[in-house]
């Protein structure tokens, strides 16, 4: 296998495993083979032993001072922000369509990072403000009071959890070693997983249970497609450039909104194809007005 046909296989990967998620998390929430809180807990502590694991085969004579080492390229911050992120998307999720939800969930994630980036300092032209004007108007035509439109709930919470992923991402990019700040705040989510069942517990009148196929589901999206997904998208992103990169991630609410139809018996309708049009196209002149700055520049 060629060098540029193993690198489009592996994009390929990635953005099927970011949209398998969506697909997966609305399978099992929208049977109720297990609740939302079940289901972050599994998603988490799989991808964090996967991702272990694939450390340890990076290194595998790990010492004491490695494993210092590797704790410490996370940081508390980044892991709160997965957890909101995990959290947010699982209990969205149970109220929001497959591709309703990608949607949101990346065009809250490009949002936000083109705000931290103006909050870093740099300048938005005349291009990137109608970017920004045309993804916002999408946003706000998805949550028109129509028959098609999701809830308001499920809203807030999916663009809070893009909001957090967008963070995650733009601090994972002051670390020298990605896989390893990665599984340091997987592993940094496993106390606050359990403050939240707990809480789930006793606000619940009955004990939290969930359905063998449910528990596949969560280990699937956890342990695959966000464990080995996210590692093999941090081992191609050096070989694409931050506009190719972000451009290929505007596929993934496309590819989720088509496995939702196949896999969930979901419909696609006029109002999501015009919000999709509008939040991502809005995206992409941003996307394309940056690069065009920094060629300039």
């Amino acid at each position: 296998m060629t060098s540029l046909l193993r690198l489009c296989v592996y994009v390929m990967f990635a953005l099927l495993a970011f949209a398998a998620n969506s697909v997966l998390c609305r399978l099992a929430l929208n049977d109720g083979l297990i609740d939302s809180a079940q289901f972050t807990t599994w998603r988490l502590l799989s991808g964090a032993v996967t991702l272990v694991f694939l450390c340890a085969c990076q290194s595998v004579k790990l010492q004491r001072n490695d494993l210092k080492a590797t704790w410490r390229e996370g940081s508390w911050l980044s892991a709160v922000a997965l957890f909101v992120y995990a959290l947010g998307f699982s209990y969205a999720y149970v109220t929001l369509e497959t591709g309703t939800g990608a949607l949101i969930l990346f065009g809250a994630v490009q949002l936000t990072l083109v705000v931290l980036a103006v909050r870093a300092g740099q300048q938005l032209v005349g291009l990137e403000w109608l970017g920004l004007a045309i993804a916002f108007a999408g946003f706000v035509y998805l949550v028109l009071p129509t028959l098609s439109s999701p809830s308001l709930l499920g809203f807030v919470l999916m663009t809070l959890a893009g909001m957090a992923w967008g963070l995650y991402t733009w601090r994972g990019k002051i670390s020298a070693k990605p896989l390893f700040a990665t599984t340091s705040n997987f592993v940094r989510t496993i106390p606050m997983l359990l403050v939240a069942l707990v809480v789930v517990y006793l606000n619940s009148e009955q004990a939290p249970s969930a359905q063998l196929e449910g528990i596949i589901l969560a280990v699937t999206s956890g342990a695959m497609m966000s464990g080995l997904g996210y590692a093999i998208w941090y081992a191609v992103l050096p070989y694409l450039s931050a506009s190719i990169a972000a451009v290929l991630q505007l596929l993934v609410p496309i590819i989720a909104t088509i496995g939702g139809v196949v896999f969930a018996n979901e419909s696609i309708t006029l109002h999501l194809i015009i919000a999709t049009l509008s939040v991502l196209g809005g995206v992409l002149l941003v996307i394309i007005a940056r690069k065009r700055t920094s060629k300039n520049a």
